[in-house]
């Protein structure tokens, strides 16, 4: 199937998933995940309509962007709303320079080093950059995140940075051909975040929910799903 068929199918259960939660689809957003995709299938997403992408790699999204810079920067006021690109995959400490310059949104920050230089290169930018904090509920080595334990704390370090906005929380639970073993951490992710929103009230947002368990992701409260292969295919390059 095409790109555009494929993000129509994938809105459709969206919505299907939000009714059968009671919650308003406005409340959920369809990220779709291009990275290890070619520009050509950015245009075509985008030419289906949709807006919110998200990328890997600082190097890998760089490379794109002759391609598919148009699509992210509006002309004039009277375009329709740009698009946005987030990086959804770690970000080094080398590459927060050129991070703060292409991304509209970093999802994965988990450390106050990283945090203070993308703040830095962001201020240098004259502009403010919404973040998200990934959190790692799993004992999988391969994954990254801060430790539930240290949120709190965490949450308070960040309050001096002033050009990074802090939205919400992600994670990224361990796979599972069965979406229900994925719900215990999706629930911690919402504890964590109701927990702490009271003391951080632009703390909203949970991303959560891949292609194989994003129906309980959105049953438990995500606000965004990140859909990669279900939308373009099986990964074109590494």
């Amino acid at each position: 199937m095409s790109i555009a068929a494929n993000l129509e199918r994938l809105r459709n259960e969206v919505a299907d998933a939000c009714a059968r939660a009671h919650r308003d689809l406005s409340t959920v957003a369809l990220m779709a995940v291009s990275k290890m995709h070619p520009a050509e299938a950015i245009l075509e997403a985008h030419a289906a309509g949709q807006r919110l992408f998200g990328e890997n790699r600082v190097q890998e999204w760089q490379s794109k962007q002759p391609a598919v810079a148009h699509l992210f920067t509006n002309a004039t006021r009277s375009d329709p709303p740009a698009a946005q690109a987030h990086l959804i995959g770690p970000l080094q400490n080398n590459k927060t320079t050129k991070a703060a310059e292409l991304f509209h949104a970093i999802d994965t920050i988990d450390s106050l080093k990283t945090a203070t230089r993308l703040n830095e290169a962001t201020a240098a930018l004259n502009k403010t950059l919404p973040i998200l904090i990934e959190i790692k509920l799993s004992h999988e080595e391969s994954k990254h995140g801060l430790a539930p334990e240290s949120l709190s704390s965490f949450l308070q370090s960040l309050i001096p940075l002033q050009n990074l906005t802090v939205t919400g929380l992600m994670t990224v639970p361990p796979w599972s051909e069965d979406p229900e073993t994925a719900r215990p951490y999706f629930q911690h992710l919402r504890r964590l975040r109701d927990e702490n929103q009271p003391t951080h009230p632009t703390l909203t947002e949970l991303s959560m929910g891949m292609s194989n368990d994003f129906r309980v992701a959105i049953e438990e409260g995500s606000t965004t799903v990140r859909l990669g292969t279900a939308i373009f295919g099986k990964r074109t390059y590494a």
